[in-house]
């Protein structure tokens, strides 16, 4: 793609303003985030539950009450983490069909059918009076949730203004963390409901957002990147552009749009030239950002808050009202980097982040190892501490690697890769998000204290792997990102080694 292909278009986009159009279409496309943020709030609060630990997980309610067991190990169970985890092997296998749907049928096709499996494993969950049942509706959850995680960070991207891409597209994270902040809470109020069977409104309440998302998407504009890639009228293509743009100046950015598709390789192609060295610096985007952001520890707070309170000595109640507490710093946080994260630039908000993370884990695991023994509970001033510096880790994440995560390589690839490189990053995000989930409450009974520290060791390498090897790509066009690796100082070694004419001849393949 040449650097200057979409001169023109840039100033076209710059003069665009945020129209209503936009702003509704990217509100419920981001419905998306709203139903695996509720998912993730969802799973760690009914897990604490004991009313829900009887019931479907007896072994693990009975060490509860066992004054015999360690405090690191209480949770520890290899079922109960598979109710956990169940949903990410789907999503796993989902996203790189759902690649396919994206590219072949539209952004808008991929977050129908994320609503509507959603919806299916609401139903199922909610239901549910065997294990085997609250599982299956978990993976159903997980096909859900494979579609909308592929296709909404595209669709956020592609509909933003260049100068705003990273705002709009933070919307993702913002509405995960509105997702889970609506699941604590109502985890709150549904564990004081007598007769036990709270649990079925927390999980059924689900439906509500993927019913909104349903329908919703049944009236989302197509991105105009995906009606050109798919073949479909450049008219109409440009029509949405008007819309979407709020001016009738787009011929520049729609012409940019048409070359970069025409002269790219076709579905079977982009599967195989995201190999090539030329995407080298997108490639190892794709894996390392999602990796790191899973090995940040937020599921640990994510998935395990309300278990992780219990554990150093917090009641039922307690452990859930804090973490309705850490749920709304997160979610404040996200909001603040939406007004950000174009200013300072991504590099930035990672560095500042990843120095929060560092120091608050460090804190947590220390306080952890001195003073919270196999029996009893910390302090009230430990806990206290515990839950201030969880709060300072949780707003970390979530002006860094929360948003960023995602926003950044939905941004770096080219058209001819976008939708497979994508499927990329959620899987990746998916086999860790599995292996943390699954392995998080073994690891707690095992390294105890430790688990912190092992933790933020990984927040130390990514840091610096993103001080050295991540381009800034904020205020960029998408279709001028690739110079943001040619002006690099490492990867522009790579990606200038593939000449033109070598460029011209893959793609003609």
């Amino acid at each position: 793609m040449a650097v200057g292909l979409a001169i023109a278009s840039e100033n076209v986009q710059s003069n665009g303003k945020i129209t209503l159009y936009v702003v509704l279409s990217c509100m419920m496309a981001g419905m998306g985030g709203v139903i695996f943020g509720y998912d993730i709030g969802i799973a760690g609060g009914v897990t604490s539950m004991d009313s829900f630990l009887k019931r479907f997980f007896h072994k693990v309610y009975l060490k509860k009450e066992d004054a015999k067991v360690s405090n690191y190990c209480v949770f520890d169970s290899q079922l109960l983490t598979s109710f956990t985890s169940s949903l990410y092997v789907a999503g796993l296998i989902t996203t790189f069909f759902a690649s396919y749907v994206t590219k072949a049928f539209g952004r808008k096709t991929s977050i129908l059918a994320g609503g509507a499996a959603f919806l299916a494993g609401t139903d199922l969950g909610g239901a549910a009076f065997n294990v085997l049942m609250l599982i299956f509706g978990r993976l159903m959850l997980g096909v859900g949730v494979g579609f909308a995680n592929q296709a909404v960070p595209l669709y956020l991207s592609e509909m933003a203004l260049p100068r705003l891409r990273g705002a709009i597209s933070n919307g993702f994270q913002l509405s995960i963390c509105i997702g889970s902040l609506l699941a604590t809470v109502i985890n709150y109020g549904t564990e004081k409901i007598e007769g036990g069977w709270g649990w079925r409104v927390s999980l059924a309440m689900a439906g509500v957002p993927a019913t909104i998302l349903t329908i919703g998407a049944l009236f989302l504009p197509e991105t105009p990147n995906s009606l050109i890639q798919r073949g479909h009228d450049h008219q109409k293509a440009k029509l949405v552009l008007r819309r979407i743009r709020g001016t009738e100046d787009v011929q520049a950015e729609l012409d940019d749009l048409i070359r970069a598709s025409s002269s790219k390789a076709n579905s079977k192609q982009s599967c195989k030239i995201i190999f090539k060295r030329r995407y080298r610096p997108q490639l190892v985007m794709a894996i390392a950002m999602p990796f790191f952001q899973q090995m940040t520890g937020i599921n640990v707070i994510g998935f395990y808050a309300p278990l992780l309170f219990r554990t150093i000595g917090l009641g039922e109640s307690a452990s859930l009202f804090s973490a309705v507490i850490t749920v709304i710093i997160g979610t404040a946080s996200t909001f603040l980097s939406i007004f950000v994260v174009d200013r300072l630039g991504r590099r930035a908000l990672f560095m500042i982040g990843g120095i929060q993370m560092i120091v608050s884990e460090v804190v947590v695991g220390g306080i952890m190892a001195f003073h919270l023994k196999d029996h009893g509970g910390l302090s009230k001033g430990y806990a206290f501490v515990v839950l201030v510096m969880v709060c300072i880790y949780v707003a970390g994440f979530s002006w860094s690697w929360g948003p960023l995560g995602w926003l950044v390589p939905s941004e770096i690839f080219p058209l001819e890769i976008r939708s497979v490189g994508q499927s990329i990053t959620v899987a990746v995000s998916f086999i860790f998000t599995f292996a943390v989930a699954q392995t998080f409450l073994a690891m707690l009974c095992h390294l105890k204290s430790g688990i912190f520290f092992f933790f933020g060791g990984w927040v130390v390498v990514m840091t610096i792997f993103v001080y050295y090897l991540l381009p800034e790509t904020a205020r960029v066009p998408l279709e001028q990102m690739e110079k943001v690796w040619q002006e690099h100082w490492f990867w522009k070694r790579i990606v200038t080694e593939t000449s033109h004419e070598d460029h011209k001849r893959e793609i003609s393949i």
